[in-house]
């Protein structure tokens, strides 16, 4: 760059800068201070939104607390999960709002319901919703008298953290087609892993007990 050989010159040489670069400046600052300012508002709005989900998604736990549910109770709780489905559906909290819906519709005898729910709580991009949400389906389908669909549902690619308990449902489902020598092989399965990955599985046992009283009364 050629030395500027006067405070003049410099002067006139920033004056000319200014009226070529200055209004695209000004409108740079304002643009990246609407960035910040907008930004900074997307975030406190996206807390606003999870922190309301998560009060309603407390208020329907505390709702749906304990078997014996008044009908206006279970009401009131299928109502507070469409209200979390329809205005926080991106969130976690609304996929475990359906899958407690789905337990909730279970209660009501509405199978149908139940379905729905689990079916669209399985299009989740969490594998382990995913992964409830066929466990449950698997259970109402054998509760419907269909074991061949409740199989077909626990070949899903289910969590390793919910072995155990797909082998137990798995079992159920043999039994329910009559196949006693598989259903005592899954529920072994599902006791080993229980074991192993140290979580309790309540009633697999009783479940062999009583094949075994079965076979030694045949």
């Amino acid at each position: 760059m050629v030395e500027l050989r006067s405070e003049e010159e410099q002067l006139d040489a920033v004056k000319r800068w200014w009226k070529e670069n200055g209004m695209s400046l000004i409108a740079g600052a304002v643009l990246a201070a609407a960035g910040v300012f907008g930004w900074n508002a997307w975030q406190n709005y996206q807390q606003g939104q999870a922190e309301a989900a998560s009060m309603r998604y407390q208020q329907l736990v505390s709702i749906s607390t304990g078997n014996e549910l008044s009908d206006e109770q279970l009401a009131t709780a299928r109502e507070l999960v469409s209200d979390i489905t329809d205005e926080h559906g991106d969130t976690l909290y609304a996929e475990l709002a359906l899958l407690l819906d789905a337990r909730l519709a279970v209660q009501q005898g509405n199978l149908e319901d139940a379905r729905t729910a689990l079916e669209n709580a399985a299009e989740s991009s969490r594998r382990y919703v995913q992964s409830l949400a066929w466990l449950r389906l698997a259970r109402i389908e054998l509760t419907d008298g269909n074991p061949t669909q409740a199989h077909a549902l626990l070949d899903e690619p289910i969590s390793d953290a919910l072995a155990a308990q797909r082998a137990n449902v798995r079992g159920d489902a043999f039994a329910a087609q009559g196949d006693t020598d598989a259903a005592r092989d899954a529920w072994e399965t599902a006791l080993e892993v229980s074991q192993t990955q140290d979580q309790p599985l309540y009633g697999v046992q009783f479940k062999l007990d009583d094949l075994g009283a079965e076979e030694a009364t045949q």
